[in-house]
């Protein structure tokens, strides 16, 4: 009776550090996202800096999430995500003391590192703990708190850039340590490890954090400043990421397990968070530089105006959770979907200086309700398609694909922005400093926001179409203890 008793609340325990992680790490990525254009004025950096101050900890996460993954199914997920949760709160407590840009955007990068710990093994703790009639309420219960985080962090990062951009990083010391502490008292490893002898894949792993690194730093170049000199990153980049596919493909151990894509759901439920990371990333993004940029709204209140994103999402995670359990998941992903390329296509058509808050802030309402219907039935289907010992490197794909959905969000619609507009009307827009420049100098600036919310309803709508062909969940041979 007391082993049940304890198994019982084992997993309520679980769900409260994981919702703490998730808190801390949506709330983050809020509080700097509005802090932008205040550090792109008080740092005095170029724009290509100022993005790699945000592009930084998605890097570095998608570098390291699918090797956590792998680690966290041999090492055990515990002493894991309690050092990520321990790196993250030293990289924010460092990142405050330093206005050095390179050392700033190293810090961001050892954040991303923690960030990774964390994010990979999130959904693997939470399944461990949970039986699978209750794991969509524990995703849903997760994405919540994100949604909370996403509410919180641009109104909070707004009042604390007020303070001093320092108290963006600041502001996740005490959150930090009391999740650190926290996690390391409450959690357990409940899955059996993998064999701590299955060799490590270092030619892997060189080749994928060379490639995508390479990558990165050209198309953000090219797209951001010129194309001049950066092919050879760009030839690098891909070559080195070809050569990881086939090394992937040979190895005993491999970072990332191709076999997994072998399973036409698995393969589909991921190619659909990767087209929803980018149009979710792009729309808080975009949205500061046109409230702030565009409108001329002091960081503080443009904080509260991208709040209804986040409302839908803190709305919808729940219910999807909870409805996901009862009903088929895969009706709610598409239903999430639609929504969130109707809302971004009503963006595309509507956006321009005149157009009222309340039709924008509706529109922003609609996407977060199909983000928050699409999140824990997809999680729920990703985590539930493979056995117990590959839910870690389940997780980090997951994460991955996140990750860099995010990344390319960034670079992506920023380079269509940056082609339309003057490179001296540019940085006026980008530092928030453009309240005094006639509409039609802005015209280029919103023309170029409403190609990217096209292209981002484009993304989507694949999205959507990908999501209707996904088979129906099948049972896995191997079902874990769950701690019910």
């Amino acid at each position: 009776m007391s082993t049940l008793h304890e198994k019982f609340s084992y997993k309520w325990l679980a769900l409260s550090v994981t919702s703490l992680g998730a808190l801390m790490a949506s709330m983050n990525s809020g509080t700097l996202i509005i802090a932008l254009p205040t550090l792109l004025r008080d740092l005095h950096t170029t724009l290509l800096s100022l993005i790699w101050i945000l592009l930084a900890y998605n890097v570095t996460q998608t570098v390291f999430v699918l090797n956590v993954g792998r680690l966290s199914d041999m090492l055990g997920r515990k002493r894991l995500y309690v050092l990520g949760f321990g790196v993250f709160t030293l990289a924010s407590l460092l990142a405050g003391f330093t206005s050095h840009v390179p050392l700033l955007i190293a810090l961001r990068a050892l954040q991303g590192v923690g960030g990774a710990f964390m994010l990979a093994n999130s959904s693997a703790i939470v399944t461990d703990a949970f039986p699978k009639k209750e794991l969509g309420f524990a995703i849903g219960t997760n994405q919540m708190m994100v949604a909370v985080g996403a509410i919180l962090g641009p109104i909070i990062g707004g009042a604390l850039t007020a303070l001093g951009w320092q108290w963006v990083f600041w502001f996740n010391v005490p959150l930090g340590i009391i999740g650190t502490l926290w996690a390391a008292f409450t959690l357990r490893d409940l899955a059996s490890k993998r064999d701590l002898g299955d060799r490590f894949d270092w030619w892997g792993n060189v080749t994928y954090a060379a490639g995508f690194a390479l990558l990165m730093i050209g198309l953000s170049q090219g797209g951001i400043e010129s194309w001049n000199g950066v092919i050879g990153y760009l030839v690098v980049g891909v070559a080195a990421l070809a050569l990881f596919t086939a090394i992937e493909g040979r190895v005993k151990a491999p970072m990332l397990d191709l076999r997994l894509f072998r399973d036409r759901a698995f393969t589909l439920n991921n190619a659909t968070v990767f087209l929803n990371a980018v149009s979710r990333m792009a729309l808080t993004f975009l949205f500061v530089f046109y409230f702030q940029g565009g409108k001329g709204i002091d960081a503080v209140v443009a904080g509260i105006m991208l709040a209804p994103v986040a409302v839908g999402l803190l709305i919808a995670s729940p219910i999807a959770g909870r409805l996901s359990d009862r009903m088929d998941p895969r009706t709610l992903i598409q239903w999430g979907l639609v929504l969130g390329t109707l809302a971004l296509a009503g963006i595309a058509m509507s956006l321009s200086l005149s157009t009222p808050y309340w039709l924008i802030a509706a529109l922003m309402f609609v996407a977060g309700v199909g983000n928050g219907l699409f999140n824990s039935p997809n999680s729920s289907l990703i985590m539930g398609s493979v056995a117990p010992d590959r839910r870690g490197v389940a997780a980090g794909i997951r994460s991955l694909l996140m990750s860099v959905g995010g990344v390319i969000a960034i670079i992506f619609t920023l380079s269509i922005v940056v082609s339309a507009v003057p490179r001296d009307v540019m940085l006026q827009v980008f530092s928030g400093l453009s309240s005094n420049l006639p509409a039609a100098t802005l015209t280029p600036f919103i023309d170029g926001l409403k190609t990217a919310f096209w292209m981002l309803t484009g993304l989507s709508a694949v999205s959507a179409a990908l999501a209707s062909a996904i088979p129906a969940p099948r049972p896995v041979s191997t079902v874990p203890q769950a701690a019910d």
